[in-house]
């Protein structure tokens, strides 16, 4: 397995994205999913992690910059590569290339349904706060953060 910063438009993410955009779309309503779009991972400021196993993109993860924090984004395994430590090796990416970047806290949003999610969050050392940004009113985000 392989893990390297790639450009959204690489082979094998639109896939990805696509199959994260059912996965969420089957737990929440479409007011309830804070999907980035593709365009949006291009955008300056947003480094987009890819996981490959030869040369297949199996997992990926965003870290976009903000003001004063990061926020990761559309991490997402897909189903056939779960439990083989892509999720904690991406993670592992991203933090290393946030210090790297001077972040010191890295937030996310979640489901209150992704049990799986959750629960790595939580041994990764993120604790949940209360909702920011978007999520504020959200019924079914749970937010977390990370200080690096």
């Amino acid at each position: 397995m392989s893990i390297a910063i790639e450009s959204p438009r690489e082979p094998g993410i639109a896939e990805l994205l696509r199959a994260g955009e059912q996965f969420a779309e089957a737990l929440y309503p479409a007011e309830e999913n804070f999907i980035l779009p593709l365009e949006a991972l291009e955008k300056p400021g947003v480094t987009v992690f890819v996981a490959r196993t030869d040369g297949r993109a199996l997992g990926m993860a965003a870290l976009v910059e903000h003001d004063g924090y990061a926020e990761l984004k559309r991490m997402f395994v897909s189903e056939d590569a779960r439990g083989q430590g892509l999720a904690g090796a991406l993670l592992d990416a991203l933090d290393a290339h946030a210090r790297s970047a001077g972040v010191r806290i890295i937030r996310l949003e979640t489901g209150d349904r992704s049990d799986a999610a959750l629960a790595l969050y939580e041994r990764r050392g993120y604790r949940r706060i209360p909702a920011f940004g978007e999520y504020v009113g959200s019924a079914s985000s749970v937010c977390m953060e990370l200080a690096l």
